[in-house]
């Protein structure tokens, strides 16, 4: 089933960015089912078909002169057309006043109105962020995120393997703690997951013999962050001697996450190796390889390079017995 939410809640999370005054309360309405809005242009003038009736609906300045370029009767038959299709809610943006006939025809109809002071392509983007954080993807892992070097670093692996004592480590060498134990993901764009932690045990980690602590008064601002973006993933796995790990760094591992691919890489772990020197150098080339910089790639050109010189020089040695 699509996602819906209610006017309220996209009005609720716009007050962080701009103010918004509530004209007219709405009552039990439809809710709001698409991550875009409408301008109701075409429906005041009369035509009504393709209105997007799931959409907020938004007013703008041509909006609003055309309206005061009518009568009032006439004024009032174009804002009806519009609410009797049960738009979720109408934003009304600008500097000027929306006016009696539209206020008293929202009520009527109970359909919400507010107003934002903002130039209207302004506004626009706002809402449109709004909603498509709401209407946004989202899942959860059981896993642990940490900032390491700027890269969003997302450590899996079996309960109890380390994942906490590992990025408690990291925090201890100066990287960020996002999120302990379980990661909220949401899928931004097409290809940006957002990974953050569960309300009320943000900066919290639970250390095994240890229990619960609180990064923030241990390590200070500096140790925590809210979100980031989820860049790619260590997984840790206890050591198998029977096992063929990787050497060389040609083969190459990806996770799937709300339909987003990012690159893994399997660590086998053994007491006394170090995960969190790993876990930085995994950060580091990674930042190498997006400025265009990768080490098995150009390893592996060096030795096909050297192995052609090496048959050229036998075939020019088969042909000349001097």
């Amino acid at each position: 089933m699509a996602a819906r939410f209610s006017f309220e809640q996209v009005v609720e999370r716009l007050r962080h960015q701009a103010e918004v005054r509530i004209l007219v309360e709405g009552s039990e309405g439809a809710p709001v089912s698409h991550e875009d809005i409408h301008r109701p242009g075409m429906a005041l003038m009369g035509f009504t078909e393709g209105f997007q009736r799931e959409r907020i609906q938004l007013f703008g300045g041509t909006e609003i002169a055309y309206l005061e370029s009518l009568d009032e009767q006439a004024r009032t038959i174009a804002v009806r057309r519009v609410f009797e299709l049960r738009p979720p809610g109408i934003f009304v943006t600008g500097a000027r006043e929306p006016g009696p006939v539209l206020l008293r025809e929202a009520a009527s109809a109970g359909v919400p109105v507010a107003r934002v002071e903002l130039p209207t392509d302004d506004l626009s983007w706002r809402v449109r962020d709004v909603l498509a954080e709401l209407f946004a993807p989202e899942t959860t892992l059981h896993a642990t995120l940490v900032d390491v070097y700027g890269v969003g670093l997302l450590v899996t692996g079996a309960s109890g393997i380390g994942k906490s004592e590992t990025a408690l480590d990291l925090v201890e060498r100066g990287h960020r703690l996002v999120a302990d134990d379980i990661v909220v993901v949401t899928r931004r764009a097409n290809d940006v997951l957002i990974g953050r932690s569960r309300r009320n045990v943000e900066h919290l980690m639970e250390i095994r013999g240890v229990g619960v602590i609180d990064l923030f008064p241990l390590f200070g601002v500096r140790s925590i962050r809210m979100q980031k973006r989820i860049e790619m993933e260590m997984r840790l796995e206890p050591w198998q001697d029977d096992k063929d790990y990787d050497r060389h760094g040609l083969d190459r591992e990806s996770t799937d996450i709300l339909g987003v691919h990012i690159p893994r890489v399997t660590v086998p772990i053994f007491p006394g190796k170090n995960n969190t020197v790993i876990a930085e150098v995994l950060a580091l080339d990674f930042m190498l390889k997006t400025y265009g910089i990768d080490a098995a790639d150009e390893f592996n050109r060096k030795l096909i390079e050297t192995m052609t010189e090496l048959g050229a020089t036998d075939r020019y040695l088969r042909h000349d017995p001097e």
